[in-house]
């Protein structure tokens, strides 16, 4: 784990009834997660920036600090280590950083296959995909209990809502999320601590290039942009909604799938993800 050496110490946060507070977002280096952290600079938010590129970290830290007047502490660390997300914590407590929006963005999929996958990616995938989420979110949702303040976002997928072929363990984590959120979000009902679930369908951030997906039938056309999912999201966690899917075609398209047998929906979900290079591990696009 890497601090920025330039960047700001971050001081709690004074709520009152703004409901302003410091965010925390994983995988800020890029796609969704970038514009989320732009996003909450220009509102006005302190900012924790979490991903494995530090140089890009810093650069981004400094950069919402120059625009948008904010504080902003870049961490680099790689969240498919078991131990880095309590490591994160820890540094957030000895730094008397307090955390009031937790965003669990940062993920990537592992394509092809499940017994051509590479175990490692595999494994690499569902740590960070599955169990970050699920400790930062232990972790740190205590202290926002005691403050009976919080909002959580952790970005899923419309591949939550069906199995995936040839990306079987994708859809499956993002399946996970979204479950988790949900019942997590009837836990916290009452408790003044909200969780939004983001499930956005296929989104513009340069996963589909890495992929070789750009010619695929999920990226045909005109699909969402990662800034434009990013302000769906904010506004949906800054209202406290459950769960948002952004863009009326993706709505759209979603119904139908919830009234598919799973057995009809996996067949279609192979043929969009027939396209994919087989065993090939790829960045977080949704």
């Amino acid at each position: 784990m890497q601090l920025a050496p330039d960047s700001l110490d971050i001081p709690p946060a004074s709520q009152g009834k703004a409901g302003l507070g410091t965010a925390l977002i994983t995988g800020a280096s890029s796609g969704i997660g970038y514009e989320l952290a732009n996003i909450f600079a220009e509102r006005g938010h302190p900012v924790v920036l979490v991903a494995r590129s530090g140089g890009k970290l810093r650069d981004l830290a400094n950069q919402l600090t120059d625009r948008c007047g904010v504080a902003a502490l870049a961490i680099a660390t790689d969240l498919e280590v078991p131990k880095s997300a309590k490591e994160l914590f820890v540094e957030l407590r000895q730094r008397n950083v307090q955390v009031d929006i937790l965003v669990n963005c940062a993920g990537f999929a592992v394509q092809g296959p499940v017994a051509e996958n590479d175990a490692a990616q595999l494994l690499g995938m569902l740590q960070l995909n599955i169990v970050a989420v699920t400790l930062l979110t232990r972790l740190i949702l205590p202290s926002m209990l005691e403050r009976g303040y919080g909002r959580i976002l952790n970005v899923s997928s419309v591949a939550a809502y069906m199995p995936g072929p040839l990306m079987a363990a994708y859809f499956a984590s993002k399946a996970y999320v979204l479950s988790f959120s949900e019942a997590l979000a009837n836990e916290l009902a009452d408790a003044g601590v909200s969780v939004t679930t983001l499930c956005p369908g296929p989104t513009r951030t340069g996963f589909e290039k890495r992929a070789g997906l750009s010619d695929s039938k999920a990226f045909r056309g005109r699909i969402m942009d990662a800034a434009a999912v990013a302000h769906a999201a904010y506004d949906a966690v800054m209202a406290g909604k459950s769960v948002v899917v952004p863009g009326w075609k993706t709505r759209l398209q979603l119904m139908p799938a919830l009234l598919m047998p799973r057995s009809v929906l996996a067949h279609f979900a192979r043929q969009y993800n027939d396209a994919a290079p087989k065993a090939s591990a790829l960045p977080a696009s949704r």
